[in-house]
């Protein structure tokens, strides 16, 4: 059996110590299946006093990972600190230069560096892995890296934080508010003490932008994406969905256009006879469209300890059996040298059309009002619903829902800043978009 494949272990949070247990309860069976054992040599974490449940003896402590990086006895640096600059941008790029395997779970860093480190792994010949940065421990990297091959993608898209969807399930199943949802998610452990992060949608505009890459080549762009979150979400907005037949999530889609590549983060309302409307709770989905295979869907859990680190350790067997001097596949699925400079698209007409909620003052002509702003920017409406229900509106003031076909981005925002100019609306005006899986039709 070939030598020992020696693991240093830089973050033991939850991820972290899973990790260890996993690697020390399963060593036989790693040894068997990989050629070779694994064995953590040494880590790194902020408190060497605290109770992690896990046995360390025997292994060599730093407190600084960028010591574990640049001396340990080591042949995987595994990075699980997470940020995007500081202690995880310096190890992880020490660790490289030196010559080591890298495996890391952190995707701000990867969304904001990552061109630079595959440069480095690529020149020094070794192995950056990264499966565990996107939809916890759904294998999407692997595939789109090497599964994939010979497919020419169009669309990617998927649910790819556990937060936000936790959050819309429980507003649709239980008829609870954003605010008393958020709550809950905190309160489980599912939602940070600061939330910002998830539900503005910056988590899943950083996985977006990595896949980005490896579906079409680009360099990252993780700063020229649409964003919106879910903050805006009422439950008004759910009950419309339901009656429509929709079912709101929040969706990272990236798809090749004439025009270049579109990446956008939204709430979209999907049919709820679609397979990704089922995927409810924590659980992410990905979907890819491709020419050869057509449509993947891949569901599974997106977080925690033992989904995070059952992809880390993915990544470390697939380093175990690699065979030294060997083909390396490409760290972003295409020589760092050969990606093609972003070019970003134009917001294209989208299949589904646009879900719009206005509140506006319950008086003559309103309606017709709105009709004729729409007509004005050449949008064609799907449904036009009038309500005065006491529950969506106070009774000075009624809601109108409009579902249009399918448009033009720049119309939809056309037609509502000039019903905005009116001075009938009350409140801001809620737009969603319609997105209808290759499935639909």
């Amino acid at each position: 059996m070939a030598d020992a494949l020696k693991i240093g272990i830089a973050g033991l949070g939850t991820v972290g110590a899973s990790l260890v247990r996993i690697i020390q309860q399963k060593s036989n069976e790693l040894a068997v299946t990989c050629g070779r054992p694994i064995i953590i040599t040494a880590v790194s974490a902020r408190d060497r006093t605290r109770d992690r449940g896990i046995d360390l003896s025997g292994v060599t402590w730093f407190d600084r990972p960028e010591d574990l990086a640049e001396k340990g006895d080591i042949d995987v640096f595994v990075e699980l600190m997470g940020g995007s600059e500081g202690a995880a941008n310096v190890s992880v790029r020490t660790a490289l230069q030196r010559g080591l395997h890298v495996v890391t779970a952190n995707k701000a860093l990867l969304a904001y560096h990552g061109v630079e480190l595959a440069t480095i792994a690529e020149e020094k010949g070794s192995l950056l892995n990264f499966e565990a940065a996107v939809a916890g421990g759904i294998p999407v990297i692997k595939a789109l890296r090497e599964s994939l091959t010979g497919n020419a993608v169009s669309r990617i898209y998927g649910i790819m934080n556990g937060t936000c969807n936790y959050i819309l399930t429980k507003m649709e199943k239980e008829g609870l508010s954003f605010a008393e949802c958020l709550k809950e998610a905190q309160r489980l452990g599912y939602a940070e003490a600061d939330p910002a992060f998830d539900i503005e949608g910056n988590d899943t505009a950083h996985k977006l932008a990595i896949l980005t890459t490896l579906a079409f080549g680009n360099r990252i762009a993780a700063d020229d994406i649409y964003l919106e979150g879910i903050t805006n979400i009422s439950i008004e907005d759910i009950h419309a969905a339901a009656e429509l037949g929709y079912r709101i999530k929040l969706l990272g889609v990236a798809q090749r256009t004439d025009t270049g590549i579109e990446q956008r983060v939204h709430p979209t309302m999907v049919p709820v006879d679609s397979v990704i409307a089922q995927v409810d709770g924590v659980t992410n989905a990905v979907a890819i469209e491709s020419d050869v295979l057509g449509e993947l869907l891949m569901v599974g859990p997106g977080a925690g300890g033992n989904a995070t680190a059952s992809s880390v350790l993915g990544d470390i067997a697939d380093i175990a059996k690699s065979q030294p001097g060997a083909q390396r596949v490409p760290v972003l699925g295409h020589p760092a040298a050969a990606l093609e400079p972003y070019r970003k698209a134009q917001m294209q007409s989208h299949e589904g059309g646009y879900f719009i909620r206005l509140t506006v003052l319950d008086r003559t002509g309103v309606f017709a009002s709105v009709a004729t702003r729409m007509a004005e920017n050449h949008i064609s409406l799907e449904s036009i619903v009038q309500r005065s229900k006491q529950h969506l509106a106070p009774s000075h003031h009624q809601t109108i829902i409009l579902v249009t076909h399918a448009t033009m981005e720049e119309s939809v925002r056309k037609a509502v800043a000039s019903i905005k100019s009116e001075g009938y609306l009350f409140g801001e005006p809620q737009v969603i978009r319609i997105e209808r899986p290759k499935e639909e039709g």
